[in-house]
């Protein structure tokens, strides 16, 4: 290695702590990050200055690297960095959810306390101590957001932030009070009244929300310089907005089309079978991903190495039940516990009306595996790689893209054929990821209302308004994370094309660099493997027009 490559490991490393430290939390599971020890959520003033000037720092560092002779692949992880530095850059200066958006506080003081009770694991006296003392924590971090959002706050988060408040302070004490049972006597005896003290900060921090609203800004949207510095410096992706657009609406027709084709192949099959029971569902779980696992093999598509961990369906522990609306309720571990098995889990109730996606794995728990499944597998692999800056999530779009294509490789080599109802999905979550994309960027150029982008979701997909209203206001406050799905695909299609075109192409091992390279942007792998640097240049340009985001 050369002092230049040396110089970047280190820069990388000493970021990549700091980030642990100090990056939001929020609903979505890739993102989740292990955090140090004793670690706290700050966002006071204070805090927030600290990072300011740390990024000045990083910045200073990262550009003084020269690596034009270096080899392509210390090149993208420079890329990579630089990709790293410019998501805090955009979360920090450009979308500015501390400043804007109550949701992210509710995402800051209650998501680290979820967080924690998804481990699948037995609480330990650490883990049960460090419950106890975020609970006690969350009164701080909502004094730091009514400090923070005072002048700044934006009417349509605000809104979106007390709908799912309404019965907060309840589902956190009621969580809580399921959760003594499976504490250490100590953590169990401070339990309730950390609880307590949480829960009336979450009463207090809403009524203080109902007080101010009349006062907040109208404008939620991130604007389109913000929007065009995300897709080209974060993602680096390499066409704009509107070829996003053309890309999404052909796809909707393709997905509209094939859904027709499908019905008629499975008329009077499609919508017989049943939702299982949560019992019948962790059996049947279990089974069909050895299946998948022997499929891929068999295939020649995707290799399966025995030290792989699992994923498995597991009931969702009463309490963590009543919580599950602040974020996606499976554990997909971390670097430390990498090969433990990851987990989804599932409603205790099934005889409930179940929502869009739980309802889909209840009848045939394959509609996970082939999506939240192939997460699992992607980043244990990742986190298993030889190169520390492949190891880390930077962005949605490969992940998200690596799954969703998954989701179509599976459907089109038959591995889901023996579910009509499950086959039925996976092609109707295609005309949902196409949807996602044109509601992602409306949402965030101000074209689109949430009440609107619900109002498309249950109409075009369909699906049920309790899922289309979380994800239209998830995507208000992340933009990006929407259209990654479809966009992240059709990049993988590209690089999976230009591939095949070329001598001696296996897929199976084109499949297995790409699941270990998962967090990559899909035009640096292209540039890795092919040699072929035309989309990352195409994203610079697009970059330097749209400058750093600030707009006019």
């Amino acid at each position: 290695m050369s002092r230049t490559s040396d110089e970047l490991q280190v820069l990388a490393a000493e970021f990549w702590n700091w980030r642990a430290a100090t990056a939001p939390d929020s609903g979505d599971d890739l993102p989740r990050l292990e955090r140090p020890p004793g670690w706290a959520p700050d966002w006071s003033a204070g805090s927030v200055a600290a990072r300011r000037r740390r990024m000045e720092q990083w910045y200073e560092r990262h550009r003084r690297l020269d690596v034009s002779d270096e080899p392509v692949s210390i090149q993208v992880d420079f890329r990579l960095l630089g990709c790293a530095l410019d998501r805090v850059h955009w979360e920090l200066e450009l979308l500015r959810g501390w400043q804007r958006n109550p949701c992210f506080y509710i995402d800051q003081s209650l998501v680290p306390v979820y967080n924690l009770l998804l481990v699948s694991t037995p609480f330990t006296a650490g883990r049960a101590d460090d419950v106890v003392r975020l609970l006690h924590h969350v009164p701080q971090v909502l004094r730091q957001a009514r400090e923070n959002l005072a002048d700044t706050a934006a009417e349509p988060f605000a809104v979106s932030a007390l709908r799912k408040l309404e019965d907060a302070g309840t589902q956190l004490t009621d969580a809580m009070s399921a959760l003594v049972p499976y504490l250490p006597a100590a953590q169990a005896a401070e339990l309730p009244a950390a609880a307590e003290r949480a829960a009336t900060a979450v009463g207090e921090f809403a009524d203080w929300l109902r007080a101010a609203l009349a006062g907040f800004h109208a404008d939620g949207a991130a604007g389109s310089a913000a929007m065009e510095f995300l897709l080209h410096r974060v993602s680096l992706l390499p066409y704009g907005a509107d070829r996003l657009r053309e890309q999404a609406k052909q796809e909707w027709t393709r997905a509209v089309a094939t859904e027709a084709v499908l019905r008629q192949r499975l008329r009077g099959h499609a919508g017989t079978e049943k939702q299982h029971s949560a019992a019948e569902q962790l059996d049947l779980a279990r089974t069909q991903e050895h299946e998948m696992r022997r499929f891929y093999r068999e295939r020649g598509l995707l290799g399966q190495p025995e030290s792989l961990r699992h994923y498995r369906f597991a009931v969702c522990p009463p309490y963590l039940a009543p919580l599950t609306w602040l974020g996606i309720p499976d554990d997909l571990t971390s670097p430390s516990r990498a090969h433990e098995d990851a987990v989804r889990y599932v409603p205790a109730d099934t005889d409930a009306e179940l929502p869009y996606f739980e309802r889909a794995a209840a009848i045939d728990p394959r509609t996970a595996i082939v999506h939240e499944g192939v997460h699992a597998q992607q980043l244990a692999l990742s986190w298993d790689h030889p190169n520390p800056a492949r190891r880390n999530f930077y962005d949605s779009v490969p992940n998200e893209g690596i799954a969703f294509y998954n989701e179509e490789l599976m459907l089109i080599s038959g591995a889901c054929d023996s579910s009509p109802t499950g086959t039925e999905f996976i092609v109707n979550a295609m005309r949902l990821r196409a949807l996602r994309v044109e509601i992602d960027l409306d949402l965030a150029l101000g074209v689109l209302t949430v009440d609107e982008a619900v109002g498309l979701l249950c109409r075009l997909v369909p699906m049920d308004e309790a899922t289309a209203w979380a994800e239209a206001v998830f995507f208000l406050g992340n933009p990006g994370q929407g259209l990654s799905y479809q966009t992240g695909k059709l990049q993988l299609l590209e690089l999976l094309a230009e591939a095949a075109g070329r001598g001696g192409f296996d897929l199976e091992a084109f499949h297995d660099r790409l699941w270990r390279e998962g967090n990559t942007p899909f035009v640096l792998q292209r540039w890795e493997l092919l040699g072929l640097r035309d989309q990352l240049d195409a994203a610079d340009r697009h970059a330097g027009a749209a400058g750093d985001g600030q707009g006019a």
